[in-house]
């Protein structure tokens, strides 16, 4: 059993965000199994309650952007130096609460686990504020230099880590998923083509919207629902976006969560990520839990789709995504349905939390004891 594991992230709450959601759920798993862990974030909101293993500071004064938090950042100092904390593990970057912790394992010799969370891809990197340039070199990249090792959770995501130059241990370990059961498959006269996430522009709606335009012609029993909340006005944008291209059959739901958004997943006959960067995608690992075949760009890490026949991986651009989905709604109910039940073994044998907590314990009892590396682990 581990003790005084501090974990650090923004925040806990924001549901749209996957790692508000995979970071919970890992450490409820390692608290299963015995281990000692507190989850610490800069996201307090009043009549919200706070996690039973969490604490929660409220933000101060400062743009929303940098999460600034110095109640937070004290509280960590005040553990670190009464040798309340044996481990720190970081999750995600650009923000003053992933900030903090570098800080105070360089300065109190503490043993720090980074998880980037995605913001080391090339498009996520290359895009969004200006602030990053002042942020990175002043306070990012001096609190990165204390990382002991780093977490990703793909392949493509190690890829990038050494690309940014990081020579440190890198643990491999996937995100989770829940496999729930009791969802019955609600009664539509459509067919339903699904997309769930964030309205961002990183999820490449941009792309989506333009191949419905021609798929809702040749595919008349079919319909799309774009479900997730609104990120920086770019729901908007596309409402106008399918107004102009005449889009029918098209319903843009809003945010949908817990049982409401699982129920999604089991009314739909096909998942769609055209996303132009992820270093997992949660909603893909949800729907092939659910038991949907999914169609997801290469901006996500799932070339298991079309290993175990479960969907389709392809390039990320306007054509190659018509022509995956062209495929995939021409198959039968029948076909689709073996194929999403491919996809669901995958996350019953492979992506159980029980599974991940554990090679996540494995990661940090050799961080702190040393000895022979994880199987997760690469050192080169």
């Amino acid at each position: 059993m581990l003790r005084n594991i501090i974990a650090t992230i923004h925040s806990t709450v924001d549901e749209a965000k996957g790692p508000s959601y995979s970071v919970r759920r890992l450490y409820e798993e390692m608290i299963r199994i015995g281990d000692s862990i507190l989850l610490v974030d800069a996201d307090a909101r009043e009549n919200v309650k706070p996690l039973s293993f969490g604490k929660s500071f409220f933000p101060g004064v400062g743009p929303a952007k940098l999460g600034r938090s110095p109640t937070m950042n004290q509280y960590l100092a005040k553990l670190a130096k009464t040798n309340k904390i044996s481990l720190l593990h970081n999750h995600g970057l650009w923000m003053m609460p992933n900030v903090y912790p570098g800080q105070i394992a360089r300065k109190y010799k503490l043993p720090l686990i980074t998880s980037p969370r995605g913001t080391f891809a090339k498009h996520a990197w290359e895009s969004g504020s200006k602030v990053k340039k002042i942020f990175w070199p002043l306070l990012q990249k001096p609190a990165l230099e204390a990382t002991t090792c780093f977490h990703a959770t793909a392949e493509s995501e190690y890829e990038d880590i050494r690309r940014m130059g990081y020579k440190q241990p890198v643990a491999i370990i996937p995100n989770g998923v829940d496999i729930l059961s009791g969802y019955v498959k609600q009664q539509n006269n459509l067919k339903t083509l699904l997309f769930l996430g964030r309205i961002h522009p990183i999820k490449g709606l941009d792309m989506l919207l333009p191949c419905w335009q021609k798929l809702q012609h040749e595919f008349p029993d079919w319909q799309l629902r774009i479900v997730g909340p609104d990120s920086g006005g770019h729901l908007i944008e596309m409402k106008n976006l399918s107004n102009k291209l005449n889009l029918c059959r098209i319903n843009f739901i809003g945010g949908l969560y817990e049982h409401e958004k699982w129920q999604e997943y089991y009314n739909s006959d096909l998942y769609v990520l055209p996303t132009y960067s992820e270093n997992f995608a949660m909603s893909v690992a949800e729907a092939l839990a659910a038991g949907v075949p999914s169609v997801v760009t290469k901006g996500a890490p799932w070339s298991s789709l079309e290993k175990i026949n479960a969907g389709l991986w392809v390039d990320i651009n306007q054509d190659e995504l018509l022509s995956g989905l062209r495929r995939m709604m021409q198959k039968s109910s029948s076909e689709l349905l073996s194929m999403g039940q491919n996809g669901k073994i995958l996350m019953e044998q492979n992506y159980s939390w029980q599974s991940i907590a554990k090679q996540m314990h494995d990661v940090y009892t050799w961080v702190l004891n040393g000895g022979i590396a994880p199987s997760s682990v690469r050192l080169n």
